[in-house]
């Protein structure tokens, strides 16, 4: 089984709280994340069981972190945009095998020529 260093974590909310998003991520060591502008689709049984209005307008937030912040930066989400908030977020995170074009700390490996 692969050990993945990076995961990749998708928050789907309501449209105006992709700002409470990133504020809530970069508390825990997240950099950066982008927006893409959605439409929900979820329908009015969904709303009649969670006992809430669905917003059709969506902003969906990925954040690339490091796997060992996930977790971390996953319970935050819960805690300010989740579904008992305004931004009636949810949260999902995937592992990422491969990633480039991230600045890090560390030394990049010296190749022999």
């Amino acid at each position: 089984m692969a050990e993945y260093t990076h995961e990749a974590i998708f928050c789907i909310v309501n449209s105006g709280y992709s700002e409470a998003v990133m504020d809530a991520a970069k508390k825990f060591g997240a950099r950066g994340g982008t927006v893409i502008n959605a439409r929900g689709t979820a329908s009015k049984e969904a709303e009649t069981f969670f006992h809430i209005t669905i917003e059709p307008e969506k902003e969906i937030v990925m954040i690339l972190v490091p796997a060992n912040i996930k977790d971390d930066v996953m319970h935050a989400l819960y805690k300010e945009v989740g579904l008992d908030t305004a931004g009636q977020g949810i949260a999902f995170s995937m592992p990422v095998d491969g990633v480039a074009g991230l600045s890090t700390n560390e030394p990049e490996p010296k190749k022999d020529h």
